[in-house]
């Protein structure tokens, strides 16, 4: 008889990857492709939708061809994507009518400027949990709308299908009796700013609100459905796996980090950075700057919570050091850089490249370098830059404190960014508690393959995959309380300086 496998389709930012892992959370194998960043205008963000099909495929084929398992053991397939990336396609033939417009992209700043400016920023909050920003994806359609022909003649023909990148994948990577599927997730919806926070359906003030036919947005399923979103596409491996389980990048991270009780924290460093506080079944509304989330649902049981603080820039920062600047060759040479001095030389980065997150939400901020002297050297900014995140973290924690009112007293840890010791042991420094990085740091992923086995039965509930979470180093605060004091002062005048930029 043959082992239990889960698979994991993660559709990120810049990459996409499946990984399989065993039962016990072992990583048999995997597969990842990068993907092109499209950059038309500044500002905007763009990916394409034909681009990440093809390259969900192709990583689904490697990491199985590279497995030396049966493909039938293979019992059920998660995915977790890229939240907020909208997109638009033909209902019937399945074409994309634009490119995918990324979460970072900043193209509706003005119809954000004027919707503050007639209603103010908190008008959705109580329906959403979301401030009007950026970030969310109902401006994104709205600009679609305006701006695409051919996307307005087919919603005018109810021919038009809105979603986020799950609803993408499973429109194109399942084949349920010659059917497309059309459908998403709680949490994915819960990014729109067009779904009811409470009861977890396209609610028709907002949909009004923003102007979206109710018609283009898709069915509305528990992250850990009674029945699976679909079957994998026979051609894709020679069978069909279920799809048991959707789950939006970051609360796939929570799930994988095994945060299933009120108060617990985990924070995934990424291309940006995404902090998320488990908070029951409370719904919290954020009085400093955090979102109010759906954190998952499982079949037909209660939805759970979170609050969330979001970084828009956090790797991004190295790789525009690497990529547009030409500063290093590649990343890891930041870290080995920043090890060379003792601190940042008195430099300060504020990555505001698409304005600011969580607590500010400024989308007039811009990035700043700030302290430069002639004393200042490559090893001081490689440092700053690592320091920037943690200090951008730091805001957010501080937020959190005061909106939860729970004890914080360490954070889990995620990411590609956690193999930076030096930024683990600076972000362990400035919080002044423990930071925790577990023994397998693709959370996202593992997350997303935990869900599924919840959905077809292989973990019983969430106490199973608590079980099988491990630690692996436990960052401890070794700095003085002066010389934090310090660092956050001058952290706080970079900030005022990016601020307004615009204005």
């Amino acid at each position: 008889m043959g082992k239990n496998y889960l698979g994991a389709l993660d559709q990120g930012t810049t990459s996409t990857r499946f990984i399989i892992f065993d039962t016990e959370s072992n990583i048999i194998s995997e597969d990842h492709i990068e993907h092109k960043q499209i950059y038309p205008k500044p500002g905007w963000v763009e990916h394409d939708p034909i681009e990440i099909i093809e390259n969900s495929v192709r990583v689904i084929k490697n990491a199985v061809n590279k497995a030396n398992i049966d493909v039938k053991d293979i019992k059920s397939i998660g995915i977790t994507n890229q939240r907020e990336t909208t997109l638009a396609w033909d209902k019937q033939t399945g074409k994309p009518l634009y490119n995918a417009i990324v979460w970072q992209d900043m193209r509706t700043e003005t119809a954000v400027n004027n919707i503050i400016s007639e209603h103010g920023k908190d008008c959705i909050r109580s329906r959403s949990g979301l401030p009007i920003a950026t970030y969310f994806a109902a401006l994104r359609m709205s600009w679609i709308l305006s701006n695409v022909k051919e996307a307005a003649l087919q919603a005018s023909k109810g021919n038009l299908c809105f979603g986020t990148i799950d609803s993408w994948l499973i429109y194109n990577i399942t084949n349920n009796d010659g059917k497309k599927s059309f459908i998403t997730d709680v949490t994915n919806a819960s990014r729109t700013m067009l779904m009811n926070i409470k009861s977890l359906e396209w609610d028709e003030h907002l949909i009004s609100f923003f102007k979206i036919p109710k018609d283009t947005l898709a069915d509305i399923k528990p992250s850990v459905p009674e029945q699976p979103f679909g079957m994998l596409n026979k051609e894709i491996l020679g069978i069909e796996i279920p799809i048991y389980a959707i789950l939006g990048d970051q609360q796939a991270a929570l799930f994988g980090q095994a945060c299933f009780k009120k108060g617990v924290i985990k924070n995934t460093y990424g291309t940006g950075c995404f902090m998320l506080m488990h908070t029951g079944q409370d719904i919290i509304e954020s009085k400093h700057g955090l979102l109010t989330t759906v954190a998952y649902k499982i079949k037909k049981e209660k939805c759970c919570y979170a609050l969330e603080g979001s970084v828009a820039v956090a790797g991004a920062l190295l790789q525009w050091l690497r990529d547009r600047i030409g500063f290093v060759e590649t990343v890891p040479e930041i870290d080995r850089l920043a090890e060379t001095v003792e601190d940042n030389g008195g430099v300060y980065i504020v990555p505001a490249f698409s304005g600011l997150f969580t607590p500010y939400w400024s989308n007039e901020a811009r990035g700043v370098i700030t302290g430069l002297t002639g004393y200042v050297s490559k090893a001081h900014i490689a440092r700053s830059s690592l320091e920037s995140t943690a200090l951008q973290v730091y805001d957010v924690l501080n937020a959190m404190q005061k909106d939860s009112n729970i004890p914080i007293n360490e954070i889990k840890v995620d990411g590609g960014m956690v193999s930076s010791i030096p930024l683990m042991q600076f972000q362990a420094d400035i919080l002044g508690i423990p930071v925790v990085k577990p023994t397998i740091i693709e959370t996202t992923a593992l997350g997303a393959a935990y869900a599924s086995g919840i959905g077809v039965g292989i973990y019983k509930n969430e106490n199973d995959v608590v079980k099988n979470w491990k630690e692996d180093i436990k960052y401890k605060p070794q700095m003085i309380d002066s010389k934090r004091d310090d660092i956050l002062r001058y952290w706080k005048k970079a900030i005022e300086r990016s601020m307004d930029w615009l204005s």
